[in-house]
């Protein structure tokens, strides 16, 4: 089977003449589908950068990115438009709700804009809130819910798609322990019945429920951690170690 998304040295620069910043700097690896892959680095490494370019919220300034063999670097903006609505989920840590929807239509956005059938829209969103707990709070306004409860429905609207690959961006920053720790079993869970998740950390806790971490440093790829048959525990304290190390990130620990 064809890899879910294959990154080939990847750069971005910023400015122009002698002003350039290179953020991203000749990064290549491979996700393959049903994996779960934590990105950690320093504050001001290229992590955020990285997940803007792959998920197509920035364009790179040279190499590729494929998806399932797709080049969606060299797409124009309506077809990646349309990739971006039809195979991508994002989970970002200021939940990027609408507070003039409900938490329903929040979740049914990105049905609305892909003008999905109605009864579709219903069924899915009631099956996701139904999933996830949110049911009683559907009709409610995001200024009227908690944080957890936001998170769970931007989870619900990032996977009411389907999507091949869902982007979560320091998903738990915004949490207290407890609902951070709910969001970060409910994306093991989703794993677990083979969604591709890549998430953008700085927290080793959050990134022990992966199962592999890339380190970004300076725009490259340093190394990476695999945890393989480690329990979560066994891998957060070889994270911890890595970051005692200076090898992620300075802001964890």
């Amino acid at each position: 089977m064809e890899s879910l998304l294959q990154v080939n040295a990847i750069e971005k620069t910023y400015g122009k003449g002698n002003t350039t910043f290179k953020a991203l700097n000749d990064v290549s690896f491979t996700i393959e589908h049903g994996e779960f892959v934590g990105i950690m680095g320093p504050s001001g490494a290229g992590k955020s950068t990285l997940l803007n370019v792959l998920a197509t919220i920035d364009t790179p300034t040279a190499g590729d990115i494929l998806v399932e063999g797709k080049n969606i670097a060299k797409l124009d903006e309506e077809s990646l438009s349309d990739f971006r609505r039809d195979h991508l989920g994002f989970i970002f840590q200021d939940y990027n709700l609408l507070d003039s929807l409900t938490v329903r239509e929040n979740i049914l956005l990105p049905l609305a804009v892909a003008k999905t059938p109605v009864h579709e829209t219903r069924d899915k969103v009631d099956a996701l809130a139904n999933r996830f707990g949110i049911t009683p709070i559907l009709d409610q306004y995001p200024y009227e819910i908690s944080g957890g409860q936001k998170q769970r429905t931007a989870v619900c609207r990032a996977l009411v798609a389907n999507p091949k690959l869902i982007f979560a961006d320091e998903p738990t920053g915004a949490l207290d322990s407890k609902s951070a720790t709910d969001l970060l079993q409910t994306l093991a869970g989703l794993n677990e019945a083979e969604t591709t998740i890549m998430m953008v950390t700085h927290d080793a806790y959050a990134a022990s429920f992966c199962r592999r971490v890339l380190y970004i440093q300076d725009g490259k790829l340093s190394h990476e951690l695999i945890r393989g048959s480690k329990s979560r525990d066994v891998f957060y304290q070889a994270i911890l170690d890595e970051l005692a190390k200076g090898g992620a990130t300075d802001d964890a620990i």
